[in-house]
């Protein structure tokens, strides 16, 4: 018997009790593990986000205790809410495993193989979602839509060819903004992310965009091609900054600070919002001061070069021979620009 004011919900034979007005995928975080549905475009911090990938459907085996009935539709765990009594199936449903194998399918439908080249390699959600759930050949064989290269500001590059249209980063420049000039221009196959009238994104916290990106349709100008991220050490620090938190990651090669980036948590969700200056303009370890290297999966292919105790000295100390290799890494990479 559930709680008063609280209803009981099962989840791959698994049960808990969660507040009304709970949605089944945040239920299913609140157990975790591998019965937690992936979710490519609902982020807990943005309101109104979710309910465009379909990757978090689920099976509702038993629709309550007043009505038992199961639902006729697999449903989207992210906009669903529990009711007392519910049942619920994920990875235990044979139906749920292929659906989601089919939806994986057709976000890779025009989505490139540029995961040799994608800044976004190593920490890419849909990577992991393909490995995951996804099928080893695609049966498509229609053209695939390609769109040119946009620079969004001096910052940030837009590679639609990439975007799977989640709509996060639409979000973002709507709540954290006091304007938006991008959004969804067209409809069905023609739908696209863009700036209407090549608008550049100049406001102060629009750099969340590339961080609540999934895939790597939206990219750092002055990270891009740099270095791979499971060559670099992430590191937790913060500063007294007027703008925002000031919380973020450092991301370290040797001395240098190779990216800024909010912190994120167990579900890659950023923790707060840092503004364009600390993202951007504070790239020198003096700017900041260290707290301790950053928790990091044990599947995470960042954690091969990764450490367990926070020593200073070696993530700051001069190396030459790094830096000129660092060097001549870029000048190789910079025609792909």
């Amino acid at each position: 018997m559930a709680e008063e004011g609280k209803f009981k919900v099962t989840i791959d034979g698994i049960s808990l009790e969660v507040t009304p007005g709970t949605t089944i995928l945040n239920a299913a975080r609140q157990i975790g593990g591998d019965i937690v549905p992936p979710a490519m475009c609902y982020y807990s911090k943005l309101e109104g986000s979710g309910g465009k990938c379909r990757t978090c459907l689920v099976k509702v085996s038993k629709g309550s205790e007043k009505d038992p009935r199961p639902m006729p539709k697999l449903v989207a765990s992210c906009r669903t809410t529990v009711m007392d009594g519910m049942e619920v199936q994920n990875i235990t449903s044979p139906d749920v495993v292929e659906a989601r194998k089919g939806v994986v399918e057709m976000l890779l439908i025009n989505h490139p193989l540029d995961c040799p080249i994608c800044d976004q390699a190593g920490e890419c959600k849909l990577q992991d979602l393909g490995y995951e759930h996804g099928a080893e050949q695609t049966r498509y064989e229609f053209e695939r839509r390609t769109f040119e290269r946009i620079d969004l500001g001096d910052k940030i590059q837009l590679h639609m060819n990439r975007c799977i249209l989640c709509y996060r980063c639409v979000y973002v420049a709507n709540q954290l903004t006091d304007r938006r000039e991008h959004g969804v221009l067209n409809r069905g196959d023609h739908a696209e992310i863009s700036t209407f009238i090549s608008q550049a994104l100049d406001h102060e916290f629009i750099g969340n965009v590339i961080d609540v990106c999934p895939v790597g349709a939206l990219t750092d100008k002055t990270f891009r091609f740099k270095n791979r991220v499971w060559f670099t050490k992430p590191v937790e620090a913060h500063r007294a900054c007027p703008t925002c938190s000031g919380k973020v990651t450092l991301w370290y090669k040797g001395e240098e600070v190779l990216r800024v980036t909010g912190r994120k948590d167990d579900y890659n969700e950023v923790e707060d919002f840092i503004c364009n200056t600390c993202r951007f303009e504070r790239k020198r370890t003096a700017d900041w001061t260290l707290e301790e290297p950053t928790l990091l999966p044990n599947e995470s292919v960042i954690t091969a070069n990764h450490y367990t105790e926070f020593a200073p000295p070696p993530v700051i100390q001069k190396n030459k021979e790094l830096q000129v290799a660092n060097t001549e890494q870029l000048a190789r990479t910079e025609r792909l620009k």
